[in-house]
């Protein structure tokens, strides 16, 4: 209704110098050139409208390929720590092994003394380590007790501390030595084997499950 109305105003007008055939032609091209002079503001709008979004659309590629640098390098650096990382573990693991190892090199030296005078087990043959049936036994030998041939079968653990290692973790060394003894037991049926753990030290509650199960339990600073 409005585009008629303007029309119609405009015939009404051109009527005074044109005939009535000839308004109402001019009238209708003039409408219709109005009528495109705001579709095309329109249309420079919208460009208007769509270059906006452009850049902002280019402002963000550009934001996001600046954070997926950002990311790389992130990811990088989280490479390198890591590598470091697993050196420390491997670092820390040599390094408890060789105290390991030197625990239970002390041992070879002291227990045959400290089993004697405690125990009354009297070493008859160097202790060793060795492998039976897979197993690695740390502590490996024979002694003799009231005229009896026993087999004494050990592990070491740094240490058997309560506060530092949970129960599963002394069920998992407890665990370890008793594959170790039945290993020994299986090659040398009928024979009776004293299961020993050494370490530089175990608190009291773990001391009495060990006792418990007939486990002799050495402790570095009591040799």
């Amino acid at each position: 209704m409005q585009i008629e109305s303007q029309q119609e105003r405009a015939q009404k007008k051109l009527a005074h110098w044109f005939s009535p055939q000839q308004a109402e032609v001019l009238a209708e091209v003039i409408t219709d050139a109005y009528n495109s002079l705001v579709k095309t503001s329109d249309f420079n709008e919208l460009k208007g409208i769509v270059a906006q979004l452009a850049q902002a659309q280019q402002r963000t590629e550009q934001r996001m390929d600046t954070l997926a640098m950002r990311m790389e390098e992130l990811a990088q650096e989280v490479s390198v720590v890591a590598r470091g990382l697993t050196q420390v573990q491997a670092d820390l693991g040599g390094l408890s092994r060789s105290v390991g190892y030197a625990l239970e090199n002390e041992a070879y030296r002291m227990l045959p003394t400290f089993l004697l005078q405690q125990y009354g087990l009297e070493v008859t043959e160097r202790l060793v380590r060795t492998e039976i049936a897979g197993e690695e036994i740390n502590i490996f030998g024979k002694a003799r007790r009231n005229g009896q041939t026993l087999l004494i079968v050990g592990e070491s653990k740094l240490q058997l501390d309560e506060r530092r290692s949970s129960r599963q973790e002394e069920e998992r060394v407890l665990g370890q030595l008793a594959r170790k003894v039945e290993a020994v037991r299986g090659l040398y049926p009928g024979m009776d084997i004293v299961p020993l753990l050494i370490t530089h030290y175990a608190r009291p509650p773990f001391l009495q499950r060990a006792r418990e199960q007939g486990i002799v339990v050495a402790q570095s600073f009591e040799w």
